[in-house]
């Protein structure tokens, strides 16, 4: 692991932290090291710049542990802080750009479209995250007091997440996650 993944991932972890203590979810342990772990293989298997998608991976989200902006425009406010980042570690200047692209791209419900293919394979790893864990889709679901969801409209939150998810990776990356994808409808939706 290269120095600048290193200390993104340091700093990364400490605002995870920071907000786990206060909100009880960790980004980190809960998804962004999913994404990470996903994009990695990714970047190998498709042959894209791994540190590139590395560092787009561990800044992806990077706005909301730092509780900056809004959950809706985390990916634009994500680009802010990983410009400061990149900068205070004297990143050079094209490769950070390209790292913000993967930051800015990154989120599906955008349908932004995805120019590079490491800005895709950030945005596949982001969506393969959730099926990796699970149980943090159905925290999203009842974890929000406000949503009172029964068990049931709850299961459908999360069936449909998944079925949306599934949708927006790229079709290679879609044919790798094919048998898994199934595999979970089987188990957590069976009538």
């Amino acid at each position: 692991m290269s120095e600048i993944v290193e200390n993104i991932k340091k700093e990364l972890i400490e605002r995870c932290h920071t907000y786990d203590e206060k909100y009880h979810y960790n980004f980190w342990s809960d998804h962004i090291q999913y994404v990470v772990k996903n994009a990695v293989e990714l970047a190998k298997k498709y042959g894209a710049d791994v540190e590139i998608v590395e560092l787009g991976a561990l800044l992806h989200d990077i706005a909301m542990p730092s509780e900056i902006g809004t959950r809706e425009e985390h990916h634009i406010y994500g680009v802010k802080i990983a410009d400061e980042l990149l900068t205070k570690f004297n990143y050079p200047q094209d490769k950070k750009e390209r790292v913000k692209e993967c930051v800015l791209r990154h989120r599906g419900s955008r349908n932004l479209p995805r120019n590079t293919i490491e800005e895709q394979c950030v945005a596949d790893a982001d969506v393969m995250a959730h099926f990796d864990s699970i149980p943090s889709l159905f925290h999203l679901a009842f974890g929000k007091d406000e949503m009172e969801l029964s068990i049931e409209e709850g299961t459908e939150f999360v069936k449909k997440k998944l079925q949306r998810d599934y949708n927006k990776l790229s079709l290679r990356t879609r044919e790798i996650l094919k048998d898994r994808y199934e595999t979970i409808k089987n188990v957590l939706f069976v009538k």
